[in-house]
C-alpha cells in the first residue's frame, strides 16, 4: 500500500510529464503567426471562338463567314430575335448592304474589347461607319451584348439591323460577280476568288507598264517639238512622267476604278490601302529626289566653300531618313498599332547612343561648325599649336592636314574647335619688320641719315603701304643702337614675300654702308686704370670691362 506521500510525489512526476509534452504545442502556436489563406486565382473571361471580343473583330468575322456563303456562322453575329433562315437572309442582306455601301475604313474600328467609346454615355455601342440611304444617313453599329458564361460579346445591334432590309430593296448596282465568268468567281485560292489575284499580279503590273508607254509617247512628243524649236537634232527625248508621277497615276487609277467598281468591302479595303501605300511610296520618293536635287543645286552653287558637300550630304541623308521614319509612323497609325511605347523606346535608345558615341558626335558638330563658319578650307597654310601645314581635305569627323615635313596629320574637329586657329595664307599683306642695330660708334648725324634714306627707298616702293612705313631710332642697346623699320608689303603669296624682303634688305645694308657706318656685332672693350692714386700704389690693380653687342 502507497503512502500519501508517495502519492503526492506521484502526481507531481505526471504533471512535469504532461508539462514537458503541452507546453511546446502552446509555444508554437503563440510564436508562429498564422498565414492568411491565399484567395483564389479569378478565373479569365471565356475566349469567344468567333472573335466578337471586339468590334473590328466581330465585323471581319462576319464578313469572312459571309464571303464563305456560311450564312448559319454569320447570323451568330446579329443581336437579333431572329432564327433559322430568317436570320440567315438578314445575314445575306446586311453582308451584300456593307460590301456596297461601307466606305473601306476598317482598319479604323476599335480593335479594343472596351471598343472606342466615343460616347460615354453608350458606352456599349460602337460605330464602324457610316452609309448613304435614301432616308439620309445610317450609322452601323454594334453593341456590346452579355452572353452569360459565353461573356460580352459585339454584335450588330438591333436598330441598325432594323434598318438594314429598307436599304437592300435600294440596291441597284449589280456586283463585279455578275460580269464575270464563273469560274473566275468561284474558284477560290487561300479564300480570295481567283479574280482578285489575277488584278493584282496581272492588272496591277499592266497598268504600271501603261504609265510608262504613256511616259514615252509625251516623251517622243515633246522631244520631237524642242528639236524643231531649236533646229538641234541631237536632242534627246525628255522624261516627262518620272517613276514617282507613274506611282501617283497608278493610284489615281485606282481609286477610279473603287468608284466605278461595284467590290467586295474586303476587295475595296485591300484596293484601297495598295492604293495609299503606293501614293506613301511615290510621295516619299519624290521627297528623296527633290532633296537630292536641292543638295545638288547647293553644292554647285557655292564650289568653293570647303566641306560644303560633307555637310549637305549629311543634312541630305538626315532628312531622307526623317522622311522614311515618318512614313513608317503614318503606316503604323494607318494600320491601327499604338506608336507612344515605341516612340518612348526610340527616345530611349536615342539617349544610350548619344552617350554612347559622345566623341564622335562631338567631332561631327565641331566639323559642322567649322565648315559653316568657313573657318578652315581646303588650301588653307594654318598654324595649330605645334602643328603646321596646308589643309588638303576637311571632313565631318577629322580635318587632314599636310604639314611642312610632307606628312599627313589628322586632327579630330571637336579638338579644332577648341583650339587657337591661325590662318596664314588668307593674308592680305605681309609684315616688313626688321630691327637693325648700329655701332655705338655712329654719329646721330650719320643715324638721321640711315633712318632718312631708308623712309625715302621704302616710300619709292610700290608694293609697299605708304600709311604703314614707319623708320624709327627705339632704344640704345646693350651692344647697339637699335633702329625699328616698319612696313607692309603686298605679295601673292609668301615665296614673293620672302624675295621682296631679301631686296629689301640688301637695300639697307647699302645705305648703312653709304652713311659710313656699320652695323654692330656683340664686342668688348676693356679700360685698364692706373694702379696709383694721388701718389699713392694701391695693393691691386683694378679693371673696369664694358661690352657691347649687336642684337
Amino acid at each position: 500500500m502507497k503512502t500519501p506521500a508517495c502519492s503526492c510525489k506521484a502526481n507531481r512526476v505526471l504533471f512535469a510529464i504532461c508539462l514537458c509534452v503541452l507546453l511546446p504545442g502552446v509555444v508554437w502556436c503563440q510564436t508562429v503567426t498564422p498565414t492568411n489563406p491565399t484567395p483564389p486565382a479569378q478565373a479569365e473571361p471565356p475566349k469567344d471562338t468567333l472573335g466578337r471580343a471586339t468590334p473590328r473583330g466581330t465585323v471581319l468575322g462576319f464578313l469572312n463567314a459571309e464571303r464563305k456563303d456560311n450564312t448559319e456562322v454569320a447570323a451568330l453575329y446579329l443581336n437579333t430575335p431572329l432564327r433559322g433562315g430568317d436570320s440567315a437572309n438578314l445575314a445575306r442582306q446586311l453582308a451584300v448592304v456593307l460590301n456596297r455601301r461601307l466606305p473601306a475604313r476598317l482598319n479604323q474600328i476599335s480593335d479594343k474589347p472596351e471598343g472606342s467609346i466615343p460616347d460615354p454615355l453608350k458606352p456599349d455601342e460602337d460605330s464602324i461607319g457610316i452609309i448613304e440611304t435614301a432616308d439620309g444617313p445610317l450609322d452601323i453599329v454594334v453593341e456590346r451584348v452579355d452572353r452569360g458564361k459565353a461573356g460580352k460579346v459585339w454584335l450588330f445591334s438591333r436598330k441598325t439591323l432594323t434598318s438594314i432590309p429598307a436599304v437592300f430593296q435600294e440596291l441597284t448596282t449589280p456586283a463585279v460577280e455578275e460580269f464575270l465568268p464563273g469560274f473566275l468567281v468561284n474558284t477560290r485560292v487561300i479564300s480570295v476568288p481567283l479574280y482578285e489575284w489575277l488584278a493584282l499580279f496581272l492588272g496591277l503590273p499592266l497598268l504600271y507598264i501603261s504609265t510608262g508607254l504613256l511616259n514615252r509617247a509625251l516623251g517622243w512628243g515633246l522631244g520631237r517639238v524642242r528639236r524643231r524649236i531649236k533646229h538641234d537634232p541631237s536632242l534627246k527625248n525628255p522624261q516627262v512622267l518620272r517613276v514617282p508621277l507613274r506611282l501617283l497615276l497608278v493610284a489615281g487609277a485606282i481609286y477610279l476604278l473603287l468608284q466605278s467598281i461595284a467590290l467586295p468591302l474586303l476587295a475595296r479595303q485591300f484596293w484601297s490601302t495598295t492604293a495609299l501605300s503606293i501614293t506613301l511610296i511615290a510621295c516619299i520618293w519624290w521627297l528623296l529626289l527633290l532633296n537630292r536635287s536641292v543638295e545638288r543645286y547647293l553644292v554647285e552653287r557655292r564650289p568653293s566653300m570647303s566641306g560644303s558637300a560633307s555637310v549637305l550630304r549629311l543634312l541630305r541623308r538626315t532628312i531622307d531618313g526623317l522622311l522614311l521614319f515618318a512614313g513608317f509612323l503614318f503606316v503604323l497609325h494607318h494600320f491601327g498599332v499604338e506608336m507612344t511605347a515605341a516612340l518612348a523606346g526610340l527616345g530611349v535608345g536615342g539617349i544610350a547612343v548619344a552617350l554612347a558615341a559622345q566623341k564622335t558626335l562631338e567631332n561631327v558638330i565641331g566639323g559642322i561648325s567649322l565648315i559653316a563658319d568657313e573657318a578652315v578650307r581646303v588650301g588653307d597654310f594654318l598654324n595649330l599649336g605645334d602643328v603646321q601645314g596646308t589643309v588638303e581635305d576637311v571632313g565631318l569627323r577629322s580635318t587632314r592636314i599636310r604639314t611642312l615635313d610632307r606628312t599627313i596629320v589628322s586632327l579630330p574637329n571637336g579638338q579644332i574647335a577648341g583650339m587657337r586657329l591661325e590662318t596664314i595664307s588668307v593674308r592680305d599683306k605681309f609684315w616688313f619688320h626688321p630691327i637693325i642695330g648700329l655701332r655705338y660708334e655712329t654719329t646721330p648725324a650719320q643715324l638721321r641719315s640711315v633712318l632718312c634714306e631708308v623712309r625715302g627707298f621704302l616710300g619709292q616702293q610700290r608694293n609697299v603701304e605708304s600709311a604703314s612705313i614707319r623708320a624709327r631710332f627705339i632704344r640704345i642697346g646693350s651692344f647697339s643702337l637699335d633702329v625699328e623699320i616698319f612696313a607692309y608689303v603686298y605679295a601673292i603669296d609668301w615665296a614673293e614675300f620672302l624675295g621682296t624682303q631679301e631686296r629689301f634688305l640688301f637695300e639697307i645694308i647699302d645705305i648703312v654702308e653709304k652713311a659710313g657706318t656699320a652695323l654692330a656685332f656683340p664686342s668688348q672693350t676693356l679700360y685698364f686704370t692706373d694702379d696709383t692714386v694721388n701718389g699713392s700704389r694701391q695693393p691691386s690693380n683694378s679693371r673696369a670691362a664694358s661690352a657691347k653687342s649687336v642684337a
